[in-house]
This record gives structure tokens, C-alpha cells and sequence, in this order.
């Protein structure tokens, strides 16, 4: 008896006691777990979700070409590579040298060759259709780079100021495995170093509002929220494989036919707040595969959706893309209801460079889920965007899942 209270009075002062690994700030991926097959995101349900939910879309007219031929043998789920953070950069072509980190004079060939390696993880790099600020855009003029899964806009980005980017954007924002609810540390101020004392904002003895901390990193970058509310990235590199270039343009047809009734189809231009924004993007791996999507989704979207009805009904009424159905609902996700929020995620995560000022509640908020399908059919659209998009969940993972992540579950793919 008296041994036994003796050891356990040891491991009580061991368990107690300081050491050098207990008083470290552990890696916030040591919470997440590797989810097993068909466990990182919920199937849907016939009885929840209604008889059709696993059915293929009997509307669809568009086809592959006859000879459309991908692997079906083999298992998708748990193959992909882990990353950490993922950008876009906006090019304004759907197609691109076969490495596109071979485009002479690119961001993209910027952060290959900078040298510098985020200090969060990896970072996957993808060219995208999105537009560059410029008509005539060559690839050494500044352009747009969308930070995922923080969902932020960074503009201004040349190849000179990648490691600026890297330093100061995406060494400090959420990655794939920063837990959803946990509070996120504040991202050091810019680094400033570089900057000419006439760069620094001064302040004279007679200024009334208090002199500000200056907000530029070296490279004046400008942020933003992303508008949308989900994203679907669909690879579309043809010079990697043509089945991507012929895939890519068919599915945003059948996706672009089933989101407008929902009012939650974005184009290229449509910068409203919510909705679906659909990109082209570069060679993701799994070509055999085809066709590859990825879904971002923003976390805290049921949150969100809750707010807007209780807006509308305060309001009496819904804006020109959606209805007020009887029970409150709205008819069309991604609707302003003119609820204005500060920005800044759920986590208080803020891009540096400062407040992004008033934006409205709806779409703010970071990315919590990744969802990453293949194989995927213009038949597959319609039920994609009912149960994938809009509810998170999978409808054919054994054949489609290769893989993804969930921050708010804690659960990843690798």
C-alpha cells in the first residue's frame, strides 16, 4: 500500500514538474489526427439527405468526349501530400508552361528560386485564371495572390517582394492544421527594416490623432477579405494532361447551371459578397484522375447562414438574389442581409497591413475544410454543389475522396 502511494506520489511531482519539452509550446498540428478511410468527412444520407442525394443528375446534357478515359482501379484516399497553406496567383490564362514555376520572370518562379521556405509548413503553389490588375499583363508586373485557407487577397505581389509575401503573409496565417477555435497569436508587425525614414508616417507636435505604427511592408502589398464563401478550383492545365483542358471548362458549365438558381454563382468579375467562386488552376498531381477539384469552404458557414435569416426576418424582407420562405429561410446562400462586421476571421486572425475596415458578415471568416475529389463527371455537379459545397459532406468518397483537411474536426487526409 505504502509503496504504491509512493509511486504514484512520484509520478503526481514528475507530472508537475517543469521540464524542458513540457514548458515548450507544442506544434499546433500535434492535435490533428490522420482520419481513416471514410472518416474525414460524413457521407451523405438517404434518410437525412433525401432519397436522391447519392443519385447522378438526370438534367445534365453535357458529356466528355467519347474517348475520356481515366484510371478507375485504384484507391484515391491518403495519397496526397500534405500542405500547409496554398496560394493562387493570378495570371489570367487557363493553361501554362508544363512547371509553372518555370514562367521566366513570374511570382511563381519567384518562390521556387527566392530561397526563403515558409516557416509554417509547405506551401502548395498553383497558377490560376484569376485576373491580373493589369489588361496586359506580363509576368513580372505586380499581380493578385489569394492566401488559402486564410481566404485573403494579397495584391501588389512582384516577383521581388516574394520573400516580403513569405515573410510577412504567409508565415503568419492560418494553415491547414491551425486549429479552427483555438485563439491564433497575433503575426509579428512587418518587417520594416528596408524602409526610408520618408516611408515612415512623421508626427508634428500639433496633430490631433495619435501617430500610427505604419501598416506597408516594404513591398506596399494590399490586403483584403476573399468575397466568396466557398471556392472550387478546378485543374485545368492541358499542357499536363488534355484531359484537364477539357475537363476543366465543361464542369464550370454544369456548376455555373445549378449554382444561378441559388444565386451563389460568381464570375471572374463578381466580387459580391458569398457565393461560389470558381477558379482554373495548375497541375495538382492525379491527372489519371480526372477530373481534379478542390472545395475550400469558410468555417462558421452554419453560424453564418443563421445570422442572414435573422437579419432578413428583422428586415422583412431578403435582397434581389434570394427569398424569405415561410420559415425564415433564405433561398440562396452568399446573400447580403447589410449586417456589417469588422473583418478579421473567427480566430481574430487579421492579414497584416491593418484593419480591412467595415465588410459585410457575410463570407468573412477563415477556410476550415478542404475537400479534394477526382474523378469527377459533369453528372456529379448537381450534387456536388447541394451536399459538398453547401453541407460539407461526400457523396460517392470511395470512388471521388483523395484526400483534404478539417481544422474545426482537427482531422486530415495524410
Amino acid at each position: 500500500m505504502t509503496a504504491t502511494f509512493s509511486s504514484a506520489l512520484k509520478r503526481g511531482r514528475a507530472f508537475l514538474t517543469p521540464t524542458s519539452s513540457s514548458t515548450a509550446v507544442p506544434r499546433l498540428a500535434d492535435s490533428f489526427s490522420k482520419a481513416p478511410e471514410g472518416g474525414l468527412f460524413p457521407k451523405v444520407d438517404p434518410a437525412i439527405d433525401g432519397e436522391d442525394c447519392d443519385h447522378d443528375c438526370e438534367s445534365c446534357s453535357i458529356k466528355y468526349p467519347a474517348k475520356f478515359k481515366i484510371d478507375e482501379d485504384d484507391n484515391l484516399y491518403g495519397h496526397v501530400n500534405a500542405w500547409a497553406t496554398h496560394i493562387l496567383v493570378a495570371t489570367g490564362k487557363t493553361d501554362w508552361v508544363r512547371d509553372v514555376s518555370d514562367e521566366k520572370g513570374s511570382v511563381m518562379e519567384a518562390v521556387r528560386d527566392c530561397g526563403i521556405e515558409p516557416s509554417n509548413g509547405k506551401l502548395m503553389l498553383s497558377a490560376s485564371n484569376m485576373p491580373p490588375p493589369y489588361e496586359h499583363h506580363s509576368p513580372s508586373d505586380p499581380t493578385t495572390v489569394l492566401l488559402l485557407p486564410a481566404f485573403t487577397i494579397v495584391g501588389n505581389v512582384t516577383p521581388i517582394s516574394v520573400p516580403d509575401l513569405i515573410k510577412n503573409h504567409i508565415n503568419p496565417a492560418p494553415t491547414s492544421t491551425t486549429p479552427f477555435h483555438s485563439q491564433i497569436p497575433k503575426p509579428p508587425p512587418p518587417d520594416i527594416s528596408s524602409l526610408s525614414l520618408d516611408a515612415v508616417p512623421s508626427t508634428r507636435s500639433d496633430d490631433t490623432v495619435p501617430a500610427q505604427t505604419p501598416t506597408a511592408s516594404p513591398s506596399n502589398f494590399i490586403t483584403r477579405p476573399c468575397p466568396h464563401r466557398y471556392l472550387i478550383l478546378l485543374c485545368s492545365q492541358k499542357t499536363r494532361d488534355a484531359r484537364c483542358g477539357q475537363s476543366a471548362p465543361l464542369l464550370r458549365r454544369e456548376f455555373e447551371r445549378h449554382l444561378r438558381p441559388l444565386g451563389l454563382y460568381r464570375d471572374l468579375q463578381d466580387e459580391r459578397p458569398g457565393g461560389v467562386g470558381i477558379y482554373f488552376i495548375s497541375h495538382v498531381g492525379g491527372h489519371k484522375y480526372s477530373a481534379n477539384l478542390m472545395i475550400y469552404r469558410r468555417g462558421g458557414v452554419e453560424a453564418m447562414d443563421a445570422a442572414e435569416r435573422d437579419g432578413s426576418e428583422r428586415n422583412g424582407h431578403a435582397n434581389s438574389q434570394g427569398q424569405v420562405l415561410g420559415n425564415g429561410k433564405i433561398e440562396g446562400h452568399g446573400i447580403s442581409s447589410g449586417n456589417e462586421a469588422t473583418a478579421g476571421g473567427p480566430n481574430g486572425w487579421m492579414p497584416p497591413g491593418g484593419s480591412h475596415g467595415k465588410e459585410n458578415s457575410v463570407g468573412m471568416g477563415e477556410g476550415s475544410q478542404c475537400i479534394w475529389l477526382a474523378r469527377v463527371r459533369p453528372e456529379d455537379c448537381e450534387g456536388i454543389v447541394k451536399h459538398t459545397i453547401l453541407k460539407g459532406k461526400v457523396i460517392k468518397p470511395d470512388r471521388q475522396l483523395r484526400g483534404g483537411f478539417d481544422r474545426e474536426r482537427g482531422l486530415v487526409s495524410w
